[in-house]
């Protein structure tokens, strides 16, 4: 079994090609799930920000695994994960590596290098200046105006006046499927979690500490990175084999954040190299 995990401010369809892919493989074929995470288009969604701290975003994954895999020996062959759904996957398998064979992270930062990052690096702090918008108390109000303009502006690169070739009207009609069952549980996850960048008000991050031990990954480990990502530079690859083991490191040159859209056969590609030989 394949599962694999969104960010935000996605759903589970970004990955409907990949389940679609694997799902038929030459191998014979995987069995592939992608949930919505808590708070997402019709999962349940907890109104207060506590009820997204990553022991419970954990808990649920956790959950869903045993569920869906309690007739294959209770493990994955691999747990795929992006943007958000990286930070879920980090913690998991830190946690309970038991789940899996194997990680794919895409474009989600390891939460020692992006702390690391978050205290000392000013060029980080300003890539991550958003997520202090999105712990405001009126974040989803003010994404949710003029039929999402700040949502698509997520999309492009600063100062581009056109939207990315790979939105199409079929697309934006998946994302505002999404949005229009609510933006809440997706600011949550930002309220919830302290690392962001500092302000006067607010430490964030520099008032956090984490042990190694809460943070190194013994599973092997495939990161596919777009190195044009504006929010998550690629300094936060920097010292990452420190955390995880056995560490196999894939980039992508002029593609962003949004490598799933973008070149989705390359990351598929990349995967199906990675996975452990099945019959």
């Amino acid at each position: 079994m394949l599962l694999f995990l969104h960010g935000f401010p996605e759903g589970a369809f970004v990955w409907d090609s990949f389940l679609a892919h694997f799902s038929l493989d030459q191998n014979g074929g995987y069995r592939c799930v992608a949930p919505n995470l808590r708070g997402f288009e019709r999962s349940s969604a907890p109104p207060l920000p506590s009820a997204y701290r990553p022991k419970h975003l954990v808990q649920d994954i956790a959950a869903l695994i045993a569920i869906e895999t309690a007739n294959q020996g209770g493990t994955l062959a691999t747990l795929v994960a992006h943007d958000w759904g990286g930070a879920v996957a980090w913690n998991l398998i830190n946690q309970m590596p038991h789940l899996a064979q194997q990680l794919m992270i895409v474009n989600s930062p390891h939460p020692g290098t992006f702390l690391r990052e978050l205290k000392t690096s000013p060029t980080q702090q300003a890539a991550s200046a958003y997520m202090n918008f999105l712990i405001r108390p009126d974040a989803e109000r003010l994404l949710a105006q003029d039929d999402y303009r700040r949502l698509w502006g997520f999309f492009s690169a600063p100062g581009q006046s056109t939207e990315p070739r790979w939105l199409t009207q079929a697309l934006k009609d998946q994302y505002r499927a999404v949005w229009r069952h609510g933006l809440t549980g997706g600011c949550n996850l930002y309220r919830a979690s302290p690392l962001r960048p500092p302000t006067e008000s607010d430490p964030a991050a520099a008032a956090v500490s984490l042990p190694d031990e809460m943070l190194t990954v013994q599973l092997p480990t495939l990161v596919v990175w777009g190195m044009d990502d504006i929010a998550l530079p690629p300094a936060l690859l920097d010292g990452l084999d420190h955390f995880v083991d056995k560490l196999t490191l894939r980039t992508i040159e002029r593609a962003t954040h949004w490598v799933l859209h973008e070149q989705p056969e390359l990351v598929m590609r990349y995967l199906q190299d990675f996975l452990p030989s099945h019959q």
